[in-house]
């Protein structure tokens, strides 16, 4: 068995222990950039609504949030009131989440690029939070937002409903796991991880082939939960260890942590399949 695996590339191994893990991260354009694509109209159409309908979906979002005539005056990055575009209502300062939806009208509001997934639950900006109560927080924020939910509300707000949907989902996918919350948290401290990197650890490299190995060979159900069971136990230990490295600051002793985290998340998935 050893002989037929290392006998193949090591290139071939690395892109089999590495398989993508299917996240795509999605750049965000600013508006300005939108609107600088924005077809050429007069200052009478622009400041109609039948002007603005002429524009797509998204770049009719674009040129209310810059005219003034979206939900924010300005961004929660800049400490600016937000205001809701059917409306005109003040989001409360002391909201203990962000105003995804008018508290007023309970129109839906547009996304906000600057609020992050953990202000989304009305969560701190940490790596250890309490998951127990996110399921409940996400179900809270879908049945205000799921498009099908909105169905009887403007295709405007129907558009601002199906993104700020995405957006939760995402956020709960995001927070609800040690990797992907560890990732997450690396980013909004400005740290890049390359979620394709190679392993160059020989030591780290021998024992995900011997755990690779050991599922190839495993005979039964049991032998399986037995290998998960290890593998959730290592995740824990590194998770507890990139917790310690983020509150100290030390970001290249985190990203190790992170991919180990990642190796022994894959291994599990894989025992998952199999079960």
């Amino acid at each position: 068995m050893w002989k037929r695996r290392l006998g193949a590339p090591l290139s071939t191994a690395l892109r089999r222990t590495l398989a993508p893990t299917g996240r795509t991260i999605v750049p965000v354009h600013s508006s300005s950039q939108r609107l600088q694509c924005l077809p050429e109209q007069s200052a009478a159409s622009l400041s109609s609504d039948a002007g603005i309908a002429s524009f797509s979906p998204f770049d009719r979002y674009d040129f209310l949030r810059c005219s003034g005539r979206s939900c924010c005056s300005g961004s929660a990055s800049d400490g600016a009131a937000s205001k809701c575009w059917s409306c005109g209502a003040v989001a409360r300062k002391t909201a203990p989440t962000p105003s995804l939806v008018c508290e007023s009208c309970r129109s839906v509001q547009p996304v906000d690029e600057s609020v992050d997934y953990f202000q989304i639950f009305g969560l701190e900006k940490k790596y250890d939070i309490d998951v127990s109560n996110l399921e409940g927080k996400y179900k809270d924020w879908q049945k205000k937002l799921h498009p099908d939910l909105v169905h009887s509300k403007s295709e405007q707000e129907k558009e601002y409903a199906a993104g700020q949907s995405a957006r939760v989902i995402d956020a709960y996918r995001t927070l609800s796991k040690p990797l992907t919350r560890a990732i997450y948290v690396l980013k909004l401290e400005g740290v890049d991880v390359d979620e394709e990197e190679t392993v160059s650890e020989p030591e780290l490299l021998a024992e995900i082939l011997e755990i690779r190995e050991a599922v190839d060979e495993a005979t039964d159900s049991q032998a399986l939960r037995q290998i998960q069971s290890q593998m959730e136990d290592k995740l824990r230990r590194w998770s507890n260890s990139f917790a310690s490295s983020l509150h100290t600051r030390k970001f290249e002793d985190a990203l190790t942590c992170v991919r180990r985290m990642k190796y022994y998340t894959r291994v599990n998935e894989e025992i998952t399949k199999k079960l």
